[in-house]
């Protein structure tokens, strides 16, 4: 169960942090070492305090169809999408994926979401609607691969073609008598896989994945790479102040699709180029604290969301006023000079 998976984890020299009743490996004393396996060979991340929520039912693809940005109508087992949860009014709620199954739809949320987002499709169930709502998080263990090294890591247990297939494409496969699904994909625009390991055969996967070369990764690389990326995140770059178009969240939207949660506001921003303000990341010559103004001639064009500090400098997202510039633009940041620059995670596209 989770605890065997916490000693193994602990025998390797992780540092737990609390969060309700998970324990989240912040770091395994291996920092340095995580983060170029990230980058150069393959590390290995424990997303289990992410939450984990299955959709079913006979209308359960017309159900997120009619909730979240992407279009779920076409989609058929064995594929999946990113999507965004929004309000009426278009604000971010969540960054989510999904994964179509047979008689299923799982969705990775981000922590801390699950019981929100539970409630919230809820609210939006009709009595004739057959839709069923469940949080199966404590069920399952999440683990991402991430790095170039990753496929042939796991083709040294698997001939499975999934290994070659599309990002959110996933299957079942079996190690070792251990049945768990492997989906394309681990939440950035690094190689990788995300796992869904039934939580009784957690601490079996991820001990095997680590002897095979999987380098174990902390929460606190996870947000470096995540920054460094360009990935929104819930309460800082995901919140009520934002919508998906600001957040550079393009590729989770349909714009051929019906009626949805927030379609008429994200229509209306599209066609008229209404866009105010996006997500970028941003060079920073110094230390910096999120929730900084950012300015340009003295004047007030947006804010620090996410800072971080790595071996080749100081790195954050911000949010900027369109009409202030994009991509190169040099502005204040508190006491500290940044530029504007891309992030390979968000796509601003239509307003280049």
């Amino acid at each position: 169960m989770i605890q065997e998976l916490q000693e193994i984890q602990s025998a390797a020299g992780a540092i737990f942090q609390e969060n309700s009743s998970l324990s989240i490996p912040m770091s395994f004393g291996n920092d340095a070492m995580a983060l170029k396996a990230a980058r150069e060979t393959v590390a290995i991340y424990d997303r289990t305090h992410w939450g984990l929520l299955k959709v079913s039912g006979d209308d359960r693809l017309r159900f997120l169809h009619n909730q979240t940005t992407n279009d779920f109508n076409g989609l058929k087992p064995g594929v999946g999408c990113d999507t965004v949860f929004v309000t009426s009014t278009a604000r971010t709620i969540d960054l989510v994926t999904a994964y179509v199954m047979e008689d299923s739809i799982y969705l990775l949320v981000s922590p801390n979401l699950s019981s929100q987002l539970l409630q919230w499709m809820d609210r939006y169930l009709f009595p004739m609607d057959k839709v069923k709502l469940e949080d199966v998080s404590s069920q399952y263990s999440v683990f991402s691969l991430i790095g170039s090294q990753s496929k042939a890591l796991l083709a040294q247990f698997t001939t499975e073609d999934i290994l070659n297939q599309p990002e959110y494409n996933h299957t079942e496969i079996e190690i070792n008598e251990t049945k768990f699904r492997i989906a394309v994909g681990n939440g950035l625009t690094i190689p990788g896989y995300t796992l869904l390991v039934p939580q009784e055969n957690a601490g079996l996967i991820w001990d095997k994945l680590s002897k095979a070369g999987a380098t174990p990764m902390g929460e606190s690389i996870w947000e470096k790479l995540r920054i460094l990326e360009g990935r929104p995140k819930c309460e800082q770059e995901l919140t009520d102040d934002y919508n998906p178009l600001e957040a550079g969240l393009w590729k989770t939207i349909s714009f051929e699709k019906g009626c949805y949660i927030g379609q008429e506001t994200i229509a209306r921003l599209n066609t008229y180029k209404g866009v105010k303000q996006r997500l970028l990341g941003i060079k920073l010559t110094g230390v910096a604290e999120k929730g900084t103004s950012i300015t340009l001639d003295d004047k007030k064009i947006g804010i620090l969301t996410s800072y971080t500090e790595t071996d080749s400098g100081h790195f954050g997202l911000a949010y900027v006023k369109t009409k202030s510039g994009g991509v190169g633009l040099k502005v204040q940041v508190g006491e500290v000079e940044g530029e504007l620059v891309e992030v390979p995670f968000l796509i601003h596209e239509y307003y280049e």
